[in-house]
């Protein structure tokens, strides 16, 4: 593996999600690997998990990791081609992107989707021109479309709390008072799409995904329906993709919000969320505070799936 962006990457899942196993169990067996090798983690975006898990797992590979965030410790980067640079932003990131790479070995990179341009967050333009121009492994900590880190987290934690060995896996949106991104959302349909499980997408209409993203996935307008018997509910909010209100709220319909009553509907489903969660929004306290929440292991895993890839990307690359 060169590159760590989306699910096609991570090569055979029942393998790889062995191989989490093995890092979950043994989490400092492998510090040889990344000795004397350095992780860059570039920050365009705020971050918590994302942070505090990949730092640790570079640590746990015995790596030097370096942080980056673009908007506290570096000058504003001009991230588009043939501008005239007499603005705010001091330096162009054709120029930063190699000379971060100069500095590492592994290039981590967060950018959300700006929903100025639907075409330039769906060619994913700031990732791949890391790919393009640093000269070294990129790994996404999530981008405009995907979050990758994110998804392999979330397949790890159905695996180990899966009842039946084919569950059946709800993602259900929720309101939310800001316009979010996409990439949540499309990462988790691509990767439970890798799998074999019952997949539904239930959301109020205007909602609907990227059809690449969507799938085999069954499409459910009646969250009473798509709750049915579900083995896992995945609440997130999104905005709106379909133009022309890409990147918009129409919807703060609260009937989504994931309570008890719709959960009673459920085989006892396990609540999911990538966090940060707005509570009372996308999911009542009763719900995240209960025994069949899972938000915590959940975020935990993510230390595994990106202490996975990274073992990955070093074995393979040096």
């Amino acid at each position: 593996m060169r590159n760590f962006t989306c699910v096609h990457d991570i090569g055979n899942l029942k393998s790889a999600l062995e191989k989490a196993t093995y890092v979950k169990e043994n989490p400092f067996a492998d510090q040889q690997i990344g000795k004397n090798k350095t992780l860059l983690m570039i920050f365009f975006n705020s971050s918590l998990r994302t942070r505090l898990s990949t730092q640790k797992a570079g640590f746990n590979l015995g790596m030097n990791v370096i942080v980056l965030d673009i908007n506290q410790g570096a000058w504003k980067l001009e991230t588009e081609r043939g501008v005239v640079m007499d603005g705010d932003k001091t330096e162009h990131i054709l120029e930063a992107i190699p000379v971060m790479g100069s500095y590492c070995d592994i290039i981590g990179v967060r950018s959300f989707a700006q929903f100025k341009s639907k075409e330039d967050d769906y060619n994913e333009v700031i990732l791949n021109q890391f790919i393009q121009y640093s000269g070294k492994p990129v790994i996404s900590m999530e981008a405009a479309t995907r979050h990758p880190l994110q998804s392999f987290a979330d397949l790890i934690t159905i695996e180990e709390y899966k009842k039946t060995p084919r569950p059946k896996v709800v993602l259900t949106w929720a309101p939310h008072p800001k316009p979010l991104p996409q990439a949540v959302a499309n990462s988790f349909c691509e990767w439970m799409n890798a799998t074999d499980y019952e997949f539904v997408i239930t959301h109020p209409e205007g909602y609907e995904l990227d059809e690449k993203f969507v799938g085999k996935a069954r499409v459910e307008y009646d969250k009473e329906k798509a709750y049915k018997d579900a083995d896992f509910i995945y609440a997130k909010n999104w905005s709106a993709y379909r133009d022309p209100n890409y990147g918009k709220v129409i919807n703060m319909d609260k009937s989504w919000t994931v309570d008890a009553r719709k959960m009673a509907l459920t085989n006892n489903a396990y609540f999911m969320h990538c966090l940060p969660v707005r509570r009372n929004m996308i999911v009542t306290d009763e719900v995240i505070e209960s025994p069949q929440s899972l938000v915590i292991p959940e975020a935990a895993n993510r230390m595994v799936s990106a202490q996975t890839v990274l073992k990955e990307i070093l074995k393979d690359n040096f």
